[in-house]
């Protein structure tokens, strides 16, 4: 006999209010966008960035900035609070976060499969996702420690870029192989 299910109105929900959320502590993970041209890519990986409420988005190389219309009819908001910096050069981005592992969500032909792939919960992690055809750059491929892939098993190449980064940021997070992820306590 199927269950009784009863949606949750959004204030049932417990989420922070903008301000609570600028002021939150984030988890150890931020997005570095390397040349993304769409802005409804950009606008959901901002949303992505909010619901998993990582430290940053960093915009490397020519796209709309996320208070453009484009990208906040995606982003729904969260434009405003997520914190994100915009970069000219994808090497001066990078070079700005080497204190934290800077892995690549690529095919290579050394990557990791995410789900095998244990992060060093020691640093913070700075995962760089690449344009939507030609995929992450050879001068930030050349930054990173670690090329991680998706596993897929269907005729296509790649899964769409937003779709691929709320993948890669919930294992990175949590976990597949290794169940507390870059969660070692709760925020």
């Amino acid at each position: 006999m199927p269950q009784t299910h009863n949606k949750l109105r959004v204030h049932e929900l417990g989420r922070l209010d903008a301000d609570s959320f600028k002021s939150s502590a984030k988890w150890p993970l931020c997005l570095v966008l390397d040349g993304v041209r769409s802005a409804h890519n950009l606008g959901s990986v901002l949303r992505t960035a909010d619901a998993f409420r990582l430290e940053a988005v960093h915009i490397c190389g020519p796209m709309p900035l996320p208070h453009s219309p484009e990208v906040a009819k995606t982003a729904l908001g969260a434009e405003q609070w997520v914190h994100w910096v915009r970069w000219d050069s994808i090497s001066d981005c990078l070079r700005s976060l080497s204190d934290h592992c800077i892995l690549a969500l690529e095919q290579t032909d050394s990557a990791l499969d995410l789900h095998r792939y244990i992060p060093d919960r020691s640093r913070p992690v700075a995962l760089v996702i690449g344009h939507e055809i030609t995929g992450v750059s050879d001068e930030a491929l050349s930054f990173c420690e670690h090329a991680l892939s998706i596993p897929q098993f269907g005729t296509k190449h790649s899964l769409n870029l937003s779709v691929a980064t709320g993948i890669a940021c919930w294992a990175l997070l949590f976990g597949t192989g290794n169940p507390e992820g870059l969660i070692s306590q709760s925020l």
